[in-house]
């Protein structure tokens, strides 16, 4: 199966260039593999880059979750990192996967000096 990298994710969530979505929506037509590195770079770009809130930034992985053709890696540790994310979005997404895969991987608990990520269940702040 093919993957797919964080700029073509980016232009299927904001269909910001009409060109490169059409490309991005070709590429992706037969299947695609999308990794949680990628995702979650492109959760950081629609923060960062296009001040994206957390509501707008939940929405957008829910429709990749969603997606007929893309194929989402460990797809139940982006549903658990989503769900802490919607319940506190100030910890940031890529912290609520740390966390998720973490769980998944089976090591527990997660050290960290970030006050919000220590809030959350099986995260120890230092």
């Amino acid at each position: 199966m093919r993957a797919v990298d964080t700029n073509l994710l980016v232009r299927l969530m904001t269909r910001d260039d009409a060109r490169q979505v059409a490309a991005a929506e070709a590429f992706i037509q037969k299947g695609a593999w999308v990794s949680h590195l990628a995702l979650v770079e492109a959760t950081w770009v629609l923060s960062a880059v296009y001040s994206r809130d957390a509501a707008a930034i939940s929405i957008a992985v829910e429709m990749l979750l969603g997606h007929e053709t893309l194929s989402i890696q460990d797809s139940d540790v982006v549903v658990a990192a989503l769900s802490h994310f919607q319940k506190h979005p100030s910890v940031g997404f890529s912290d609520c996967m740390l966390l998720e895969i973490a769980r998944k991987a089976g090591h527990l608990p997660l050290g960290t000096f970030d006050r919000g990520l220590g809030k959350l269940p099986e995260a120890t702040r230092l």
